[in-house]
């Protein structure tokens, strides 16, 4: 029975009733300890009727061990990973067996987690109890993150109780379970028997907190602890420990031995006894005194805060001896390394080397975290300062994998100053620039790297060059630029090539990028960032759709993120609107999920240049935001579009010169807003203000050969001569490869100038076709000249913009991923293995896009128009 809980019992069952329904959903129960989270969950086990319940418990002994938890997850249901997608099954079996590799992206391991929650409730509903997330090791809290986020038809509840500390969940609901009241304290009292001699002066000092006020209740008067400055959880806990110093010292040092082991193994616990000159009859009297209680192999202390106590108390040289003797007992090769790294004090090698073998198990199961805490240890242990060094290393980079950059910038820190090898000051250097790009600081990246590029060796110089130019470029550094070009001597044509282009030398640095994408590997993230700058369009499309296959194939969902904002940029350019909206809100879902929220500036830059075509000036506004960085630019950029569109044409004029003048003004974002620049000159009646951006925009036009590129310069220098054969040359390039915004724009400039010099007959035909091209594009403001173009011919028609409702408008971005691959013949678990998701999401998605398309099944999908 519990009491002043029913706030919190509806929750729980609204949350179980929501799961028997088909909706999945999520829970945090977050307190101090001895709230009652734990009864909670023990309640919503019983309550869970119909339900297949789950058990996770954060063990604190084991919150630095990799997948601890995750494994008592899937032990149970261990038999259900053959039915995952390869890599998923492959991640799980890798949790299960430390000796086994699982790639190197983290985030599969949540995704696998996601589609085996989802296989379990094929069979019905599912409730997973997740007690002490707090102690949760990093590398299961992730993943279970990762899949509760991703949760949504799949009959899944999933129920967290955490502390307040130690577990973040952010973006899930929370739920604080209330004090008890003095009423309902009185009646738990009395439901355990309990009547202590003041119970107003007991209830009064356990704050409303239930294991106080049961523990307080049942204190002997030399272990009551009083009221005092202490939370209520502290005087929980010094009466504990109170309450252990009164047993014998057999009995504490086993109670110790059971603490430090953490897991409540009982044949681990007295083989450590055993060799400690204890045993299982020395427990009697903590079980008499109702402080552990043993259930065949397994030993659980009544509280976590009772472990604590145990071990808390013990002085150090106890502690010490405890965990030699159970590192001496164990079979579990991760065990001894953990338990060898709290028995020892000072540096061993031999300590250094096994627990450095642990961290490379953790490691190759992408347990992240834990394998750099694990690398940090031995590091600590080690004395040679060259191997502490590469030890240290190791850890910082993995940190820096996982996500914690400040965490990884401290173990640099700790590093550089031990080695003196070039090779691997590089390889700290390298890790500090990451974390400081990734914290927004791309300028302090660039420096990093640049200044060590001359003393790397020669197989880091290129790459450290390379990143450094990266670096540099989309932070606005041009001398950082040109630092690494010169500290390779100016033989690498990537980084010969952006240092280039930095002082608007078109003519060499365009080439060199075009050779470069010619002949490196798709792989390179670097080719289709080039490709990008080169405004290759075909070329950048091609290698982000093959990137994007790839990472969607190997489950690389760390990766995807920037891939998908590569490829919607792509998808922006080739008029594939509907497409980059569907990309860009995949990698905004993913960025979240994942915690690289400093992404979400530059992916909402491409989403405003769409935002500005269409002329949707309040959706453009909310998008931008103008971080130091060449996601700036393009805001910037997107900004003007909208300007010229709307009519504004001194604004639009003002924001491109601005930005042209700032740091960023070589970036490819701003030479292609230099048509936009001329036009509203134009329109300004003051041409001479746009030739310096024409002729800049011409010479990298025909520096880089891109049909498109030309085309756009021949309407511009159209636009200031008035001279008819460059609006034709101009359309006859956009019939070679073509963006086809800019198609459009060439053609309502041409059937404007012809209406003006009184051919309106043949301005009637580019009209048209700039007309239909801007309705497909939604591009409303461009639309409305157009129409207005061609009413001033004489000719009537119907609105700038169709207003006939299209399907597709109707989908939501992840239903129209999900019925494009359908329709391709893709099966429920193969769609899902490609976007991230459940098959059960995958067939809510199909249910609820079938009546807004106006059919019935897979089938009559592959009959529509679905591009």
């Amino acid at each position: 029975m519990l009491y002043g809980r029913a706030g919190e019992q509806a929750a729980i069952e609204a949350l179980l009733a929501a799961a028997r329904a088909g909706r999945s959903g999520a829970l945090v129960l977050r307190g101090e300890a001895g709230i009652g989270k734990s009864a909670l969950l023990r309640w919503a086990a019983d309550a869970a009727a119909g339900l297949r319940v789950l058990w996770v418990t954060g063990i604190e002994a084991e919150a630095d061990l990799a997948f601890g938890g995750l494994v008592q997850l899937l032990w149970p249901v261990q038999d259900r990973l053959a039915a995952l997608p390869g890599p998923q099954a492959e991640a799980l079996r890798a949790v299960l067996d430390a000796d086994r590799t699982s790639g190197q992206d983290r985030f599969v391991s949540g995704l696998a987690v996601l589609t085996l929650l989802a296989d379990l409730a094929d069979d019905g509903p599912v409730l997973c109890l997740v007690d002490d997330a707090q102690w949760l090791d990093r590398a299961t809290a992730d993943a279970l993150l990762f899949a509760t986020r991703r949760l949504a038809a799949e009959r899944v509840a999933v129920l967290f109780a955490a502390r307040d500390t130690g577990f973040a969940a952010p973006d899930l609901p929370e739920l604080r379970p209330a004090r008890l009241g003095a009423a309902d304290a009185a009646r738990l009292l009395a439901e355990r028997g309990q009547a202590p001699p003041s119970p107003e002066r007991v209830i009064a000092e356990s704050a409303g907190n239930p294991l106080a006020l049961l523990e307080f209740a049942a204190a002997q008067p030399e272990h009551h602890v009083v009221a005092g400055p202490l939370p209520v959880a502290d005087r929980v806990l010094a009466g504990f420990r109170a309450q252990i110093s009164a047993l014998p010292e057999r009995t504490r040092l086993m109670m110790l031995i059971a603490a430090a082991e953490g897991r409540g193994h009982l044949p681990t616990l007295l083989g450590a006894a055993d060799v400690l000159g204890v045993g299982i009859d020395d427990l009697a009297r903590a079980e008499t005194a109702r402080l552990l209680d043993v259930a065949g192999t397994v030993i659980t202390f009544r509280h976590p805060l009772v472990g604590t106590a145990a071990y808390q108390g013990a002085v150090l040289a106890r502690r010490v001896a405890v965990h030699q003797a159970l590192a001496d007992s164990t079979t579990d090769a991760d065990c001894r390394a953990r338990h060898l790294a709290a028995a020892t004090t000072a540096p061993d090698e031999q300590v250094a080397a096994e627990i450095a073998r642990s961290a490379g198990r953790a490691r190759a199961r992408t347990a992240f975290i834990a394998a750099s805490g694990l690398y940090r240890q031995a590091a600590h242990l080690t004395a040679d300062p060259g191997v502490r060094a590469a030890r240290l290393a190791e850890a910082a980079s993995l940190a820096l994998a996982a996500g914690y950059g400040p965490q990884a910038a401290e173990l640099v820190r700790q590093a550089e100053p031990l080695t003196e090898d070039a090779e691997a000051r590089a390889g700290l250097v390298q890790v500090r620039a990451a974390v400081e790009f990734e914290s927004g600081d791309g300028r302090a990246a660039a420096r990093l790297l640049v200044e060590q590029v001359r003393a790397a060796g020669p197989g880091t110089a290129v790459a450290m060059a390379r990143s450094g130019a990266r670096y540099a470029w989309f932070s606005g550094d041009r001398q950082a630029v040109r630092d690494a070009d010169a500290a390779l001597g100016g033989g690498d044509p990537l980084v010969r090539g952006m240092a280039a282009l930095v002082d608007d030398d078109y003519a060499t640095g365009l080439p060199l990028l075009a050779g470069f994408v010619a002949r490196a590997p798709a792989s390179d993230p670097a080719t289709t960032y080039s490709a990008m700058i080169l405004g290759d369009d075909a070329a950048a499309l091609a290698l982000a759709s093959a990137e994007v296959a790839r990472c969607r194939r190997e489950g690389r969902i760390g990766e995807l993120p920037q891939v998908l904002q590569d490829l919607a940029g792509a998808q922006v350019s080739a008029g594939l609107h509907r497409d980059a909206v569907v990309a860009v809100t995949e990698a905004v879902r993913i960025s979240r999920d994942t915690g690289s929220h400093q992404r979400l500036p530059r992916l909402n830059a491409v989403l405003a240049r769409v935002a500005a075509i269409e002329g949707d000036e309040q959706r453009c506004r909310a998008l931008v935001e103008v971080p130091p960085d060449a996601g700036g630019a393009a805001s910037t950029a997107a900004l003007a579009l909208l300007d010229l569109g709307l009519g504004r044409h001194e604004s639009a004029v003002d924001r491109v010169e601005a930005v042209r003048r700032g740091p960023l003004g070589y970036t490819t974002a701003v030479v292609v807003a230099a048509p936009d620049q001329v036009e509203a000159a134009v329109r300004l009646g003051d041409p001479d203000r746009a030739e310096p951006a024409l002729r800049r925009f011409e010479a990298w036009a025909e520096a880089g050969g891109q049909p498109w590129a030309e085309a756009v310069a021949a309407r511009c220098r159209a636009l200031l001569g008035d001279d008819e054969s460059l609006y034709l040359r101009a359309l006859d390039l956009h019939s070679r490869g073509t963006r086809p915004f800019e198609q459009a724009r060439t053609q309502l400039l041409y059937g404007e100038w012809l209406r003006r010099v009184k051919r309106r007959s043949d301005a009637r035909v580019p009209l048209r076709a700039a007309l239909e091209a801007f309705g497909r594009l939604r591009a409303t403001p461009w639309a409305t000249r157009a129409r207005t173009e061609l009413d001033a011919t004489g000719e009537s028609g119907p609105p700038a913009v169709p207003t006939a409702d299209n399907p597709l408008d109707r989908l939501t971005s992840q239903e129209l991923q999900v019925v494009r691959l359908a329709a391709e013949g893709g099966t429920s678990r193969e769609i899902a293995a490609q976007l991230f998701l459940s098959p059960r999401t995958v067939e809510h998605h199909l249910y609820r896009a079938y009546p807004k398309l106006g059919v019935r099944s897979r089938r009559e999908l592959s009959r529509l128009d679905l591009g």
